[in-house]
């Protein structure tokens, strides 16, 4: 049975119309892979110049508009979407696979995006006067059409924290979503765009290679703003490089959890390690994806967090008693179970436990009961990757240089974490850590959303910490008197 969403399902947005295109493609719910519940249009070359061509003649207007009137819209626009998420985040779960508790707060995060860069705007906006005996000021002003470029993991609060932030700088947007799941974004995204000028917001769905590599060749286009894998990421700051835009990249991670000799390992602190593994089935890039254990705490940590993960109902997300849903489509699928058989097959201790909700339909889905692996080496493949899955290594250590230097021993610097009760030891070991931020006795997201720090090395590039992302898409210039 097909579920149609007429505004949104199988359709563009440019100027300010939902256009249908010539092609599209269907979205299926990974938790039961027959059921389609949508359409997503597949763009042609043309139809996403049109989309850039809108978003440079409303830039002319709307950068010159009001701050007030920008927020003004921005609430309103948040006021409509809060009164929508109960009846919207059961389409969420359907075409993502996060459980309804999951979902649900990527939702409501949504709105607190709106309303926080509202807030924040005007503060921000306002000339910053340097000192010294020269009267200089820092002024800000939009740089043109921004291109935001998103992925199926998380796509509505990382969609937001990208659009939001431009369309109040100033800025106007082309929006690309990710195919697998673009259906509840787009209807959320529809709502915004309809509080805004024409143009302001344009949205083109398809070929990630298409539009990708005209977003990243148009002059028009002055930032790129791309959440995904980092070999995506590199092709993607190769491309936006002849026209030297400016490109803001969130990109993998492989996150050490680092668990010292005295931490305390009570029931509550085993599930915020379990969370922090298998949220949304471990598809997180900043999750932890490998757990370093001080010896002689090593075999405490494997049992506790085994019986934790035994608790693990694993099913549709739609049903409450699931804690965590299927994977979200059929080629991480494929890559997780791959690699978990070749993790087996290298010799390593793997233990996959869990309780299926509906055994009789475990195959209808992207399924997958979590893993605990021991008895792998710090080369291990399991260990080296962005698994982005169910599955856990756990590995001892004996020193605290020798872990640091473990953790640090990856191409990726995204997230870290240090398990203790001595916090300034904490402190100097995150000094030490290769991260773009590090948790003390926990693993999770900012609950102010207005902070991201950036990821370190192959993780990511040029995000701020500070104004809801406000400043990435401005350009500060001075002003001397």
């Amino acid at each position: 049975m097909i579920s149609t969403y007429p505004v949104v399902s199988g359709k563009i947005l440019i100027e300010g119309e939902w256009k249908e295109t010539e092609k599209t493609s269907n979205v299926i719910n990974p938790a039961n892979t027959s059921e389609v519940i949508g359409e997503v249009a597949i763009c042609s070359e043309e139809e996403v110049y049109k989309a850039i061509s809108s978003a440079d003649k409303a830039f002319e207007s709307w950068s010159c508009s009001d701050i007030h009137d920008r927020t003004a819209r921005m609430n309103a626009a948040a006021d409509v979407l809060k009164n929508m998420i109960e009846e919207n985040v059961t389409l969420f779960v359907r075409e993502n696979g996060k459980t309804l508790v999951e979902a649900k707060k990527d939702l409501l995060r949504c709105v607190e995006v709106m309303n926080g860069a509202a807030k924040e705007l005007h503060n921000w906006w306002q000339p910053e006067v340097l000192p010294g005996s020269q009267k200089v000021q820092v002024r800000r002003r939009p740089r043109g059409v921004t291109a935001v470029i998103t992925p199926w993991n998380s796509p509505m609060i990382l969609t937001f924290k990208r659009v939001i932030p431009a369309i109040l700088a100033g800025n106007t947007v082309v929006v690309k979503p990710a195919t697998n799941c673009p259906l509840t974004i787009m209807t959320f995204l529809k709502v915004v765009a309809d509080h805004f000028p024409p143009g302001v917001i344009n949205i083109v769905t398809g070929s990630g290679k298409v539009i990708g590599d005209i977003l990243c060749s148009d002059s028009r286009v002055r930032t790129v703003a791309f959440v995904g894998s980092t070999e995506t990421g590199k092709d993607i700051m190769k491309k936006s490089a002849n026209k030297l835009q400016k490109v803001y990249m969130e990109l993998g991670g492989n996150d050490p959890a680092i668990i010292l000799e005295d931490a305390n390992l009570d029931d509550t602190a085993i599930k915020r390690l379990r969370m922090s593994i298998l949220r949304a089935a471990g598809q997180v890039c900043s999750g932890v994806k490998r757990v370093y254990v001080h010896e002689s705490r090593f075999d405490e940590v494997v049992k506790k967090l085994t019986k934790e993960f035994e608790r693990v109902v694993v099913g549709d997300g739609i049903q409450p008693d699931v804690t965590m849903g299927p994977l979200n489509n059929r080629a991480q699928f494929d890559y997780v179970n791959a690699l978990l058989e070749r993790t087996k097959n290298s010799g390593a201790n793997v233990t996959t436990v869990g309780i299926q909700l509906n055994p009789e339909n475990w195959n209808q889905g992207y399924y997958m009961l979590p893993s605990i692996v021991t008895g792998v080496t710090q080369q291990s493949e399991l260990v080296r990757v962005e698994q982005f899955g169910p599955i856990i290594p756990i590995l001892p250590f004996t020193d605290l240089n020798e872990v640091v230097e473990l953790a640090n021993d990856s191409e990726f610097g995204l997230r870290a974490s240090v398990w203790t009760e001595d916090e300034e030891l904490a402190i100097q070991m995150a000094d030490r850590l290769q991260a773009g931020a590090v948790f003390h006795n926990n693993h999770t997201v900012f609950s102010d959303l207005a902070l991201d720090f950036p990821g370190l090395k192959e993780s990511g590039v040029s995000r701020e910490t500070r104004h809801c992302g406000l400043e990435f898409f401005a350009d500060s210039y001075g002003f001397a008197d």
